[in-house]
């Protein structure tokens, strides 16, 4: 279960920005965490997925989708639409299912040559992936076209209506002629997809690209009319495979490779041959530091040295106030910069650290020490692992977050209820100054306990459990 400390009011609302995805859906412009987003896509992209590792490669494709082109639409006022313009989402149809392949690859993007790649993913790719090149003019090597033995490739025909496919492409303000009478392909990409077009009418051929064809056919009569530029025409009929442009990750080709048993890393190192998977352009080189109880992992070891020594201080000291054995095999991870800290952790910017168990994630030190913050943040998280290392089951998260925050030196009132509200208001990631009341409502609330009961009892609850004249309170 996450414990997190929160940094100032002030802070926050400087950084909390940094961490949401802005996307237009209907008329609302909604603020989504980067993980809900990410799920909210899943939703919309993927949400009839059968494989739970196909499931989590398009988690990672689309959050890194989000993250390299964040601000899409920002001359509007947000950052995408919620078509497949940019990525489809459906913030209402989130399941646990969803959530759970977001959080299982949080973090994770794919990288080239230090930067977020451009993950584009297709419904069906016809047996063949396209270039990226020629879709977007995008030379990437990872976007090369190339065989895909995992895609079924589902046929589909349609029959053209001359007089319709001149009135759709006027309407997309394309020319044609006003009878056409044939359609030939004069150019192919390197897949064999359809480029260009030639429409012959009476005395005259104009050229037109099939990109161009399909939307405006689709925007006219529906996508499943032309549903690929992979195809042949014998006039007026098209006959092809494949569904959607065909560029990155073929979704049907994902789905059966991960039902033949193939995990997500292999399914994405298919589809974006030469891509890195991580949290930082090329992953992130831990060091590891060991101290008596606490291994600090870090990437700038000469730097974060003394912050194991104060783990290490306020560890013993943490033990000592609950009058118990400090714990062993505490690890904390100590990460480069914020953006690393919110990819892997999914907290907003405003969180300076979260703890699992004996795990502790923290922000940078040189971003805690400009704050301040260094000294506190880490006492409150070696007090949230001793804590959490003698709890009880059952024992709640108001008492757990109060007594930790009152331990730390808040709790100044000795007064004050708590509720289940005061419990969500703590997990809740959307607003820091609720999430700020809400832990000093808890605190206050057990520093009223101890000065009725003593620190030494109240402390004791944690291993035994809140007895029941302060839980009906």
């Amino acid at each position: 279960m996450r414990r997190a400390v929160l940094l100032g009011l002030a802070i926050a609302a400087a950084l909390s920005a940094q961490t949401t995805v802005k996307v237009r859906v209907g008329a609302q412009t909604l603020t989504l965490p980067l993980e809900r987003y990410v799920a909210a896509v899943l939703a919309g992209e993927a949400g009839a997925f059968r494989s739970e590792q196909a499931l989590r490669a398009m988690a990672v494709a689309a959050r890194t989708y989000a993250v390299r082109l964040r601000g899409r639409h920002a001359a509007e006022g947000y950052d995408f639409c919620s078509t497949t313009h940019c990525q489809h989402v459906e913030p209402r149809a989130i399941t646990s299912r969803l959530e759970e392949a977001a959080a299982a690859t949080v973090g994770e993007m794919l990288w080239y040559e230090g930067k977020p790649a451009f993950t584009c993913y297709t419904r069906d790719c016809g047996g063949r992936t396209e270039d990226g090149a020629a879709v977007w003019n995008l030379a990437a090597p990872y976007l090369k076209s190339h065989e895909d033995p995992y895609c079924a490739a589902a046929k589909w025909r349609w029959e053209a209506n001359p007089r319709q496919i001149v009135e759709a492409l006027r309407r997309s303000q394309l020319r044609a002629p006003d009878t056409v009478e044939r359609v030939e392909v004069v150019a192919r990409t390197a897949s064999g997809r359809a480029q260009t077009l030639a429409l012959q009418g009476p005395g005259e051929s104009i050229r037109v690209s099939a990109g161009a064809l399909r939307f405006a056919l689709g925007r006219a009569f529906g996508w499943n009319t032309v549903q690929s530029e992979r195809y042949e025409i014998h006039w007026p009929v098209f006959e092809g495979t494949g569904s959607g442009h065909g560029v990155g990750l073929c979704q049907r080709g994902a789905e059966q490779m991960g039902a033949a048993g193939r995990g997500y890393r292999e399914i994405l190192a298919f589809y974006f041959p030469g891509t890195a998977l991580g949290i930082t352009g090329g992953g992130l080189t831990w060091q590891r530091l060991g101290g008596e109880r606490v291994t600090l992992f870090t990437t700038e070891p000469q730097l974060d040295g003394p912050v194991l020594a104060l783990a290490e201080r306020e560890l013993r000291a943490a033990a000592d106030r609950l009058r118990v054995e400090a714990p062993t095999g505490v690890e904390i991870r100590l990460y480069p910069d914020l953006d690393t800290f919110r990819n892997v952790t999914a907290e907003p910017g405003w969180v300076a650290a979260r703890t699992d168990g004996r795990r502790v994630h923290l922000q940078p030190a040189a971003v805690l020490r400009s704050h301040g913050a260094l000294e506190s943040t880490v006492r409150h998280e070696m007090l949230h692992v001793v804590v959490e290392s003698q709890a009880a089951a059952g024992v709640p998260v108001w008492f757990r977050e109060g007594l930790v925050e009152y331990l730390a030196g808040g709790g100044k009132h000795a007064s004050g209820a708590v509720s289940e509200q005061t419990d969500r208001e703590m997990r809740q990631r959307g607003s820091p100054a609720e999430a700020r009341r809400a832990y000093e409502q808890a605190a206050d609330r057990v520093a009223g306990l101890v000065a009725r009961y003593g620190e030494a009892v109240v402390v004791g609850w944690v291993r035994t459990g809140l007895p029941a004249e302060v839980k009906g309170k």
